[in-house]
């Protein structure tokens, strides 16, 4: 069954500065890469392919969303991330591609 999102910008508050921010991580960037390829994810899966602790995994997904480049959502007992890929387009065309190719 799936939940609300967590708390995010809306499409409209969504601002270049925190988004630039929440990219400039090499580790964030890694992640946008494995939701771009794989659409959603659970923390579980990440947790399989990067070798973060649960915590600062946490902290990467929190930043993401809260700038309002990632949704979260609790199914159960576990978090699922999606790239929010239309709205990022929507407001900033061709970034996220132009740092996924880099």
């Amino acid at each position: 069954m799936d939940h609300a999102p967590l708390p995010q910008p809306a499409l409209s508050d969504i601002e270049l500065l925190p988004v630039l921010q929440a990219l400039a991580d090499p580790v964030r960037l890694q992640l946008i890469a494995i939701l771009d390829e794989e659409g959603s994810v659970s923390c579980g899966f990440v947790l399989k392919k990067l070798p973060l602790h649960k915590s600062t995994l946490s902290h990467h997904w929190k930043v993401l969303r809260e700038a309002g480049v990632t949704t979260t959502t609790i199914r159960g007992r576990e978090r699922w991330v999606t790239l929010r890929r239309d709205d990022m387009d929507q407001r900033f065309p061709g970034l996220i591609d132009l740092v996924i190719r880099n």
